[in-house]
């Protein structure tokens, strides 16, 4: 006799399989990992119902290998979560349970946190004086003596002993000198709960006040202008949820905002911190996920994928820079992090707090409609002021190396002044691509609608699309000219432009490239926050979040990159990262100032951020959007296809739209190609669905999409859907 279970199992299954528990195992519970045949391999899976019936006679069922955890892993809250989110956004539900776990867990490797070993001093170890041991076992002696000034020793703590230290505690302990005893080690952070001398304002305590951790669910939008003092707010809350016993839940969109925001908690609150986010050894990650699962962590910071951290005793979310495109994923399982943290919140009937100073444009329309509460910080905390914007005319003016006279001139007051400079180019290498200066080639990838970077310190021409680098030629392709030309801006360059400038203040280079290695980018950020580094120079790496008391003033070297692009989005983009850039300079006492080089001063955009800031943008962009039909007045859904011709994705898209349910409340728009057409050597095609209402849409791809994989259009490409899709390129 045997039972019936399903398993959600990873691969393009719609649903989960059915599989067989013999009698002499033990009936797996829903939410918990068992290894299952597939084909002529084993995968590990999560069961999604235990026991069930199944449709397919019991001969044709397979049976499970083995049974990975006794208890579930994944309580209901969890589970019901990962199926809305892999219905909601039409993943497949195997795929949506693995990425919700991490990387150990898919493996299937026991949901077991590090051990740590630690050694006690006993009541006759403290009567025995070291001293007569030192003689015959002198490793011994030193040992008993710090066990006895310190009452123990941790596993770490041996680093500092010659030799076998763990053989000779050994040998204490099976002298009675010593006991050992093992633990589980999270590898949390202790909080060491210091009185802040900071005091909140009226708008901070008005904002905190809205926030109640604990029974009561409720959307709260911090809109606070940079330097606001908005990480104050969720330290208020976040404290008061602490002592209620309460866990919270922050995150944000990027791994380099984590260590500034740990330090500042561990300094500020008194709980036990774990932290998540794919700058971390598998390890770490599983017993940061363990603590969080077992009430062992008070406070989990993390990003993306945290949000599916379980939280046995919940009391408050915290979204930081909920705008950030970073917390939608791109690839596979395209969720949103944001999106799925507010409904969690609601399911938990818990607040979560959304915080930014350029929030998106789909959160003030939720604030516009009544369904957020938004609490506006108009003034700096303490005595910052905010800065005074200034648009640099380029037309006409000479450069060197993208540096214009008037912004040379303004740095060198600035050093002088003893202030700190930091500079914003959204783009690494040295420069956009090579030319040939003799006949005009240009270095492009041969599998992008895209040019090679020109990095120059390592001397290759690298594709940031696709990965692909190459060396740099030695003579032109097309003509056999030896005179190639850097074309265009990159950070390399204008590193190189302040070094000739400036030649007794070296600049920072903080970017992809210059901080590859595991901890490069905490250490410069650390020395720019002590104000070692005087000349700043950064991506978005730097624009966002980090508080830099030093800085007087920052300049955007081209502004102008984001004022045309192709995606609909890209207006938003920009004014957010101008106003997040912008927002580094004056946040202490010292007044600060912005200037943005830009060829087209008149642009609208760029004078109505000058003038009347990122509110006054938001307003007319809302407006612009609803007179267009486009997101958040109205759903979105991309349906994708790419392949290495270019007519199958078209193809395809043409056969799935005569397929597709006749719904007048839904518009759709294609097939056409991508704006980039060509990515890694795929042409890409897509079709756009747009609804005034979410309900239509989504019965649509409900009804829809399970019938495209049988499409024989379907063998020839690669297909995706992308429900609120954060970019249309």
């Amino acid at each position: 006799m045997t039972k019936t279970i399903r398993v959600a199992v990873p691969g393009p299954f719609p649903e989960p399989l059915d599989y067989l528990v013999p009698l002499r195992m033990p009936l797996p519970p829903r939410g918990s990992r068992v290894r299952v045949p597939l084909g002529r391999r084993e995968l590990v899976g999560v069961v999604t119902a235990a026991p069930t019936t199944s449709n397919l006679p019991s001969d044709r069922l397979r049976t499970i290998i083995t049974v990975l955890d006794d208890e579930p892993l994944l309580d209901e809250e969890m589970t019901s979560l990962i199926e809305w989110a892999a219905h909601y956004y039409h993943h497949p539900p195997g795929d949506a349970y693995l990425a919700a776990l991490p990387v150990r867990l898919r493996q299937g490797q026991p949901a077991e946190p590090a051990i740590e070993s630690a050694w006690a001093i006993t009541a006759e170890g403290r009567e025995i004086n070291p001293h007569a041991l030192e003689r015959r076992a002198p490793r011994q002696a030193a040992l008993l003596e710090a066990l006895q000034a310190e009452g123990s020793l941790s596993t770490a703590r041996l680093a500092g002993f010659d030799g076998d230290a763990r053989g000779a505690l050994q040998r204490l302990v099976e002298r009675g000198l010593a006991s050992l005893t093992q633990a589980p080690d999270y590898g949390l952070i202790l909080g060491r709960g210091e009185e802040s001398n900071l005091t909140l304002n009226e708008e901070q305590v008005e904002a905190a006040r809205a926030i109640q951790p604990g029974p009561g669910h409720e959307v709260v939008l911090i809109d606070g202008v940079t330097g606001s003092g908005k990480t104050e707010v969720y330290l208020d809350a976040i404290a008061r949820a602490l002592t209620q016993g309460l866990q919270t839940l922050i995150i944000v969109p990027e791994i380099g905002l984590t260590p500034q925001l740990v330090r500042r908690f561990q300094q500020r609150l008194s709980g036990r911190i774990a932290v998540l986010h794919s700058g971390l050894g598998d390890g770490e990650r599983l017993n940061a996920w363990l603590a969080a699962r077992a009430g062992e962590a008070d406070v989990i910071i993390g990003t993306r994928s945290a949000a599916f951290v379980p939280l046995p005793r919940p009391g408050l979310i915290v979204i930081d820079e909920e705008h950030d495109a970073s917390l939608k994923q791109q690839e596979g399982f395209r969720y949103s992090a944001r999106d799925l943290a507010v409904l969690r919140a609601h399911r938990l009937d818990i607040p979560v707090v959304l915080g930014s100073a350029t929030p998106s444009l789909e959160s003030l329309e939720n604030v516009r409609r009544g369904r957020y509460t938004c609490c506006r910080l108009r003034q700096r905390a303490g005595e910052a002021r905010p800065p005074v914007i200034q648009l640099l005319d380029m037309r006409g003016q000479p450069t060197q190396d993208g540096l214009s006279r008037p912004l040379v001139e303004q740095i060198q007051r600035h050093l002088q002044a003893n202030g700190q400079v930091l500079l914003f180019l959204n783009r690494r290498g040295f420069a956009p691509t090579l030319i040939c200066h003799e006949c005009g080639w240009l270095a492009e990838c041969d599998r992008c609608d895209a040019r090679y970077t020109y990095h120059r310190g390592r001397r290759r021409l690298q594709c940031h699309h696709c990965d692909r680098d190459r060396p740099v030629p030695h003579h032109c392709p097309s003509c056999g000219s030896v005179d190639l030309r850097p074309l265009g801006l990159g950070t390399e360059r204008i590193e190189t432009a302040l070094q000739a400038a400036f030649p007794d203040t070296p600049p920072a280079r903080i970017d992809r490239d210059s901080t590859r290695r595991r901890g490069s980018f905490e250490r410069q950020m650390e020395a720019a926050r002590r104000g070692e580094t005087r000349l700043l120079l950064g991506t978005q790496m730097l624009a966002k979040g980090h508080h830099l008391p030093a800085v007087t003033l920052v300049a955007i070297i081209d502004a102008d990159q984001g004022l045309f692009g192709a995606d609909f989005r890209a207006p938003e983009r920009l004014a957010q990262l101008v106003v997040q850039v912008a927002g580094r300079a004056g946040r202490a006492e010292r007044a600060g100032e912005v200037a943005i080089q830009t060829h087209h001063p008149e642009h609208p955009l760029l004078q109505m951020l000058v003038h009347g800031g990122y509110p006054a943008f938001a307003e007319a962009a809302l407006a612009e959007r609803e007179a267009a039909g486009l997101p958040p007045a109205r759903a979105m859904a991309l349906l994708r296809a790419e392949a290495t011709s270019r007519e199958a994705p078209q193809a395809f898209l043409k056969s799935a739209l005569a397929e597709a349910p006749h719904d007048p409340r839904v518009e759709r728009l294609g097939p056409y190609p991508a704006p980039m057409e060509r990515r890694a050597g795929r042409y890409r095609a897509q079709v756009m669905l747009q609804s005034d209402l979410r309900a239509p849409l989504q019965n649509l791809l409900t009804q829809w999409l399970p019938a495209l994989g049988s499409l024989p259009e379907a063998r020839r490409v690669r297909w995706s859907i992308d429900v609120d899709p954060a970019e249309t390129l």
